[in-house]
């Protein structure tokens, strides 16, 4: 079932006698469905579904897919209709300061006139100016349509829910030289619309987290929330989060590990993963249920649907459908559809074609050809990129149970054994280490891992790895210890010593975690929760409780019950003292995950890393609606790589205003570009040092905003996220009135001036 309608309508008759039937519409998807069903022998399936609330015309369409081919549907429209209906003109989101005119449209297909009263409901988020003439009551006739308006004015940050609704009410009114009559029981219908009110400037977000394991006795930790000098008033929120499962918290956001753009053959890939090494372990630890296991698969396959947009027809995959093929997007394509397996069906012709296209990219000596960039170039270093994509490849047919006397596997573990010895790169020398574990070569195994250790960093008894100085704790630290903690719990048996080892390592993993349960990009985060969730497997109990307390300075507290029947169970509550001090206890025996995340908002930064965006503004400014503002931007490269990994342009759309992402596919390197919400994301394929790009975008006002605030975009190395730089921009026409205004208060000052010194002369 897709949507819920909460009460159905009546829409004819004319008894008076009973209280109204309220229809209650909030459920406005853009798409809708997009699921399989298995049609069986019989050639037909039922499938019952709700239609969302949108008064709308569907175009559905539909295929099959058999052993005899594939079978395409001609489209159908279907028409979600009702007779009398309410509908709500409103922004996505607008910035604190900013005002619009709300607006509410009755439509009247019935055949008579009717008296329509518009109501909104009362909110302490919002207060509601009248406009135009102030009258909420109007005859409404056959066909006829009706907009009644208010000024509304956000009180609060955050979503707002704005509910109006409309009643065709008995009236002895004549309307249009007839009486006015009124549907079946009454009439009213409701529609409630969400508002995203945002604080000005760029949101920050801070999280803190900790692995307390108390084990019969108490452990207890210290955090302070600090805020800087220059936040922007009322922004700042925290809260505090308990679980009683480290993969809890990405249980929860399975569609939404990370705050990122997933619009590539790799990001899609990447959250689809995570999926499946949560069910093992949820399987494994036999806490998987029904519910749980039906979201999981539900996102597989929308999942694996979508992957194939990125399938070349020999096999292999690109990063977005076209070009060279990539070997590495074509190995953690087949190693995850292989372990899909288990939980939705996959072809097998489309894991056998892609392991295929691999297996011809190996050369004589065994190791495998880099066809595609790396993800993420900082990987480089010290080896032949072809050692660990070989790595790469061989710890994925080896997880698909392919054993070391494959052939493929053996020459390519020949390959990998040449190069232990000059080893210089740690990521290189991590992912070796987990694929000579999987291979059971426990000699080279230990080598490897002796040789990490020398390297490990350590305190506060954590442990991680890092490629350089100033990536300690980003997406390849992250990628690199989850690697070593994965090659330290594979092996056949696991000492009380291996196990204290690793728990160092998780601990310091589950420090870098977001508020979302992922890390900072996709890899890291896809290699470090299939070691988070291989960890949990390994030191599962189903017994003990925990207590957990959370004490501000001032005395303000939050108890947190952990136990085997709510390890599972996401626990939050807001922390009020923000600043403040606070401390963290936990008795008991069982181990729990705490978080804490706090988000507020500053003055859009003018600093640039590496990278940097500038952007300026053109425009046709008018009275009425219909402004147009053309933004134009440049990005730029100044770091000591060659060329950068992939970068994304994020543009935060002015209020009410809209733009088409199709005129930016049009611009150099650029791979695609969406729209999402109030944004639109921009894929460049790389920008190379030194080299300034420059792009434009067309933007259309379509709902009027007062108080026009500035909107931020920012540039970024989605391998490497803390690389960033932003800008603001803003309608010229808001620029011009108040360059204006800054002129004519110049020209006052100098006229009072001048006449103050006439008067001295005088």
């Amino acid at each position: 079932m897709v949507g819920q309608r909460l009460a159905s309508p009546g829409i004819s008759g004319s008894s008076l006698d009973y209280d109204p039937i309220e229809t209650v519409r909030k459920f406005f998807p853009e798409t809708w469905i997009w699921q399989l069903s298995e049609v069986g022998d019989s050639g037909s399936a039922h499938l019952p579904v709700t239609v969302p609330d949108t008064i709308t015309t569907w175009e559905t369409e539909a295929f099959c897919v058999s052993s005899r081919g594939l079978g395409l549907a001609p489209p159908v429209q279907l028409t979600v209709f009702q007779p009398f209906f309410l509908e709500l003109s409103l922004p996505y989101s607008i910035i604190r300061g900013e005002v619009f005119e709300l607006k509410a449209t009755v439509f009247n297909y019935l055949s008579k006139c009717i008296m329509v009263k518009v109501t909104p409901a009362p909110s302490s988020d919002y207060t509601l100016e009248p406009s135009s003439d102030g009258e909420y009551s109007s005859c409404l006739c056959a066909n006829g349509r009706k907009t009644f308006k208010w000024t509304l004015i956000p009180t609060v940050l955050g979503v707002l829910k704005v509910t109006v609704s409309a009643e065709a009410e008995q009236s002895q009114t004549v309307c249009d030289n007839e009486i006015v009559s009124v549907p079946e029981r009454g009439r009213i219908d409701t529609v409630t619309r969400s508002l995203i009110v945002q604080a000005e400037g760029t949101e920050k977000t801070k999280s803190q987290s900790w692995l307390l394991c108390p084990q019969g006795n108490s452990v207890s930790e210290e955090l302070e929330l600090i805020l800087p000098e220059d936040i922007i008033k009322g922004s700042a929120r925290a809260s505090v989060s308990v679980l009683g499962d480290i993969l809890g918290r990405a249980l929860k956001n399975l569609d939404g590990l990370l705050r990122m753009p997933y619009g590539c053959g790799e990001q899609n890939i990447a959250l689809l993963a995570p999926n499946i090494y949560i069910l093992q372990y949820l399987e494994n630890t036999e806490q998987l249920t029904t519910a749980i296991r039906e979201r999981a698969t539900g996102f597989l396959k929308s999942g694996y649907q979508r992957q194939l947009n990125y399938k070349h027809i020999n096999g292999a995959y690109s990063t977005f459908g076209r070009g060279e093929e990539n070997t590495w997007l074509t190995a953690f394509v087949l190693r995850t559809f292989g372990k899909a397996q288990r939980y939705i069906f996959i072809d097998p012709e489309i894991i056998n074609s892609a392991k295929q296209w691999l297996i011809s990219m190996q050369g004589l000596d065994g190791c495998f050809i880099q066809r595609g960039s790396l993800f993420n170039n900082r990987m480089k270093g010290g080896v032949n990129d072809n050692v660990t994509i070989t790595a790469y490849i061989t710890a994925s047919l080896l997880e698909l149970g392919n054993t070391v006397q494959d052939p493929v596997v053996n020459k390519a573990l020949l390959c990998l054994k040449s190069s232990v010895g000059k080893l210089t790169n740690t990521y290189t020398t991590a992912l070796l280490a987990y694929t000579f574990s999987l291979a059971g070569e426990n000699e080279i195994r230990e080598q490897l891992l002796n040789k990490l250790e020398n390297v490990a960093i350590s305190g506060d008894g954590r442990l991680h790895w890092s490629q350089s100085a100033s990536d300690e704790s980003g997406a390849l630290s992250v990628e690199i210890s989850s690697y070593v903690l994965l090659a330290v719990l594979t092996t056949g048996q696991l000492s009380t010593a291996d196990l204290g080892y690793a728990n160092r390592i998780v601990s310091w993993l589950v420090k870098q975690q977001n508020p979302y349960g992922g890390f900072s990009s996709t890899q890291d985060t896809v290699v470090a929760l299939q070691a988070l969730a291989l960890y949990s497997t390994k030191v599962f109990s189903s017994d003990g409780s925990s207590t957990v307390t959370v004490k501000s300075a001032d005395g303000h507290s939050h108890n947190f019950d952990v136990n085997q029947n709510n390890k599972l169970l996401y626990q939050e509550r807001s922390l009020q003292d923000v600043p403040g001090k606070y401390s963290i206890e936990v008795k008991g025996s069982t181990c729990v995950s705490v978080q804490t995340a706090l988000f507020y908002n500053v003055p859009t930064p003018s600093e640039t890393s590496t990278l940097s965006i500038r952007a300026t503004t053109e425009g046709k400014c008018t009275k009425s609606l219909g402004e147009t503002v053309f933004l134009k931007f440049t990005v730029r490269y100044t770091g000591t790589l060659r060329s950068t990994n992939m970068i994304i342009v994020d543009i935060k759309l002015l209020s009410g205003f809209t733009a088409d992402p199709g005129e930016l596919k049009k611009g150099i390197l650029v791979e695609r570009a969406d729209s999402k919400d109030d944004y639109i994301i921009m894929y460049i394929k790389e920008l190379h040092r030194n080299i300034p790009i420059s792009y434009e975008l067309h933007m259309e006002q379509v709902l009027a905003v007062k108080n026009l605030k500035p909107a931020v975009m920012k540039v970024y190395d989605y391998y490497q996220t803390s690389d960033q730089s932003e800008t603001e921009y803003t309608s010229p026409c808001v620029s011009g009135f108040k360059f204006a205004l800054k002129m004519q208060k110049i020209l006052c000052l100098l006229a009072l001036s001048w006449f103050y010194f006439l008067m001295q002369v005088c």
